[in-house]
């Protein structure tokens, strides 16, 4: 059968609308529950091919049972896929894209000046990790990201300047959270407590942390156990954005 003009064009459509709900989604848990779907599928296509029975029965319930309980457990998302799409997000630069940008400007406003006044930070932005566990070990404050709600966090006179800060999905989760310590001995005795933490988390999960030392007004960023030093206001929102952008985030 030949392909006419309005198959391509059904084609294109089709192919926009799926991007779109793709850039939607980014950032939130729907990514990782996709991800778990299509192991599921995988193994049980496998296990069918393999004859094993018993196997392919068990994922078949399995799958089945998760199917009809999504609607429940990610209804929030739901709602708020649809509310974006009510608004003409669909049609419109990604959201995600927009909280990435805004999160990174106003991290790196309230670094430079953390660090201009030798004042301490710890700023953690979530990824694909939830985080979860850390983010119970703070105070929830669940509010709007912005440099000036940062400074007054960090300031020596808040009950919560000695912990972290986590942002998630483009808002401030928790403050006064216990980060785990780095377990690499090489550095144990080179570094603070707060260069410690930031690391151990960043070798744990795949979060981007912004470290501010009170001692030397230095920025630092621990990405994937590695720590880059030395940065500077410009340097850091820049390097927030591209890996940012480069995974699952906000």
């Amino acid at each position: 059968m030949a392909v006419t003009f309005v198959d391509i064009i059904d084609i294109l459509i089709v192919a926009f609308v799926i991007y779109k709900l793709i850039a939607l989604i980014r950032g939130t848990r729907a990514v990782a529950l996709i991800k778990g779907l299509a192991v599921l599928f995988l193994a049980s296509a496998l296990s069918r091919a393999l004859r094993l029975r018993a196997f392919a029965f068990l994922l078949d319930r399995g799958t089945t049972a998760l199917l009809v309980a999504l609607p429940v457990v990610f209804a929030p998302e739901v709602r708020r896929t649809l509310e974006r799409i009510g608004r003409g997000e669909l049609f419109t630069r990604s959201s995600a894209a927009k909280s990435r940008q805004m999160v990174s400007k106003e991290v790196a406003l309230a670094s430079g000046w953390l660090a201009r006044r030798r004042i301490g930070g710890l700023i953690v932005l979530a990824r694909e990790s939830g985080l979860q566990e850390y983010v119970e070990t703070g105070i929830a404050l669940d509010a709007l990201v912005s440099h000036q709600l940062l400074r007054t966090v960090f300031s020596p006179a808040s009950p919560l300047h000695d912990g972290a800060v986590i942002i998630r999905e483009g808002r401030v989760v928790a403050a006064g959270c216990v980060l785990p310590l780095t377990e690499t001995r090489e550095v144990q005795g080179e570094l603070g407590t707060r260069h410690r933490a930031g690391l151990g988390l960043s070798e744990q999960t795949d979060a981007l942390v912004v470290i501010i030392s009170e001692e030397r007004g230095a920025i630092s960023l621990a990405v994937e156990g590695a720590m880059e030093r030395g940065l500077d206001e410009e340097e850091l929102e820049r390097r927030l954005r591209q890996l940012l952008d480069w995974g699952i985030a906000l």
